[in-house]
């Protein structure tokens, strides 16, 4: 029961996210031309995609480590 409650989370958040890869047509304009002309904005706009990006893991990456830890010294 509880693989099953697991499974349709995660198919949920991957229907739900498909929306979510769209980028807004003025940055997109921006970028493209800038990076024709010659210009770094589009290498700012994807520094600061991967520096937002960069966060949630991490903070997902600790919590997960404190369970791990926690679990192991709740059966030790």
């Amino acid at each position: 029961m509880k693989g099953l409650k697991i499974f349709l989370l995660f198919s949920l958040m991957v229907l739900f996210s498909l929306d979510a890869s769209s980028q807004c047509a003025m940055c997109k304009a921006i970028a493209e031309t800038s990076q024709q002309s010659g210009s770094s904005i589009a290498d700012g706009l994807n520094s600061g995609i991967v520096y937002l990006m960069f966060f949630p893991y991490l903070l997902m990456g600790a919590v997960g480590l404190a369970m791990y830890k926690h679990k192991k010294a709740k059966k030790a």
